[in-house]
């Protein structure tokens, strides 16, 4: 998809996500028990209270590319991401993810991919992650595992998120930046399962197969 292309797109999922909160549309998403391909959801951290979250600040040291955060903010729109298949792969569109599977996160508002490797994070120290990739098209860097137990990624269980290629878990443990980001959370990759690598659903909309803004449909129908 273009990048006008894909500022539409961006848009008109704005527009349908505040109509399906605010219309009742929510109802069916409700009767999903699992996270499902397509879906665009909010990921918290159980440990601190925080969203993933993204934007278009980058950082000023490691790889410089976009920056990962955590806030506390639960409206903010900049924490939507989309679940895909992993790279040169795809997922149908409303199947449950499996425990197991590996997917991609895209940010919504910048068409960005969840993303790790081998630098350093800012604050800890320990592995950076950040937003990688133009449109939604980034390496395999971009891939994550669903840590879970049992067959499914469940909605109401708490999962975790392995990287594929460097095998830190997405992590947060509490250092918070100054400015520019003043107060949000440093989001890294630990190589070790603790308690801060455990990340809830909370809001977003839970696609059942064949249901997608009429959009994506003529724009870009790899998930």
């Amino acid at each position: 998809m273009c990048g006008r292309g894909r500022r539409v797109a961006v848009a008109l999922l704005r527009l349908w996500l505040l109509l399906a909160a605010g219309a009742g549309a929510g109802a069916w998403a409700s009767e999903l028990s699992y996270v499902t391909c397509g879906s665009v959801v909010k990921l918290l951290n159980t440990r601190h209270n925080v969203r993933l979250h993204s934007h278009e600040v980058k950082y000023g040291s490691g790889s410089g590319q976009q920056s990962v955060t955590g806030v506390t903010t639960a409206d903010d729109s900049n924490s939507y991401w989309r679940i895909r298949g992993k790279m040169d792969d795809s997922c149908q569109r409303g199947n449950p993810v499996k425990c197991g599977e590996v997917i991609r996160m895209t940010h919504i508002n910048t068409g960005r991919n969840l993303h790790s490797h081998y630098f350093t994070s800012p604050l800890s120290g320990n592995q950076e992650v950040s937003a990688f990739g133009e449109d939604g098209n980034g390496d395999d860097l971009d891939n994550w595992t669903v840590v879970c137990s049992g067959t499914f990624w469940e909605r109401e269980n708490p999962v975790k998120f392995k990287h594929t290629a460097t095998e830190v878990l997405l992590s947060v443990t509490g250092e918070q930046y100054g400015r520019p980001i003043n107060g949000q959370r440093e989001v890294h990759g630990m190589a070790y399962s603790n308690q801060y690598s455990s990340w809830k659903v909370m809001e977003g909309i839970f696609m059942k197969p064949m249901e997608m803004p009429r959009f994506e449909t003529h724009s870009h129908s790899e998930l």
